[in-house]
């Protein structure tokens, strides 16, 4: 008997601790397997926090045309083309409001910001801490520069709060203004108010044709509760945070055990 039609249209993945390995590369398992479920019809669409910039190295490496959901949904970028299709840039006021409101309730933070566009920068402030690694950004020295150029989200840090007591704090104080993320280790998010890895993954399913309910979804962290709300099943990494393993319907191995292949192959062979 042949193997039962892959049951998906569309294959939603993260990136950082998703599809991407410890050392930020992909395994050849889980290329071969994402090979094999784009063989049996389905569209497979990058969904990650990181702006383009950030982005377009590994979907180059990848040889990935296709579409990408950048930027915690702000962006939806043809690989192929190497064009924005979409963009939603911060309103710079009312993330200057957001911020100031958080300071009072916590204390002085620690900012740095993701310019818009391709070739968008990132800026770093004073005291941010930045994980190793490849990836640019311009160290910024005056503060008036985080406003001076459409921004597509804020990062904060804050000296003593951890990642998820910092989110809370600051959800809780402006989560009427904007949206605000835990995407990583170290990595809050303020972000505009609606936006979300789910509303640049519907956008981009819509221009392929294709709905929620023929989606499944690969993540993390809470930056992909979201994306799992709106996908028809969704899959945890086995190092995945506990938000996240709450509400998604089925978790895998981790990054660094080909967790995605381990699903895949498991649909592919019907």
């Amino acid at each position: 008997m042949s193997p039962a039609p892959f049951p998906y249209k569309l294959v939603a993945t993260d990136l950082d601790g998703t599809l991407l390995r410890g050392d930020d590369t992909v395994s050849q398992r889980t290329r071969d397997a994402l090979a094999a479920v784009t063989e049996a019809g389905a569209a497979h669409i990058i969904v990650t926090g990181r702006s383009v910039p950030w982005t377009r190295h590994i979907l180059d490496d990848l040889g990935y045309d296709g579409l990408a959901v950048c930027g915690q949904g702000a962006q939806v970028y043809h690989a192929g083309e190497h064009r924005l299709l979409t963009s939603v840039t911060l309103d710079r006021q009312l993330a200057g409001l957001a911020l100031s409101k958080i300071e009072a309730e916590v204390g002085p933070l620690l900012l740095a910001a993701s310019r818009d566009g391709l070739e968008g920068d990132v800026l770093v402030g004073s005291g941010y801490r930045v994980l190793e690694g490849p990836l640019p950004y311009v160290p910024m020295h005056d503060p008036a520069d985080l406003w001076a150029a459409p921004l597509n989200k804020v990062y904060i840090q804050h000296p003593t709060l951890g990642d998820d007591e910092l989110a809370k704090a600051a959800r809780e104080t402006v989560g009427n203004l904007v949206d605000v993320v835990m995407a990583g280790a170290g990595v809050v998010e303020i972000l505009p108010l609606g936006l979300s890895k789910a509303t640049g993954l519907s956008l981009a399913a819509r221009r392929l044709g294709l709905r929620a309910a023929d989606t499944i979804a690969f993540g993390d962290m809470p930056n992909d509760i979201p994306m799992f709300g709106w996908a028809a099943h969704g899959v945890a990494m086995a190092n995945a945070h506990d938000e996240l393993k709450a509400v998604a319907h089925e978790i895998t191995a981790s990054n660094d055990n080909d967790g995605i292949a381990v699903v895949l192959e498991h649909l592919l062979a019907g």
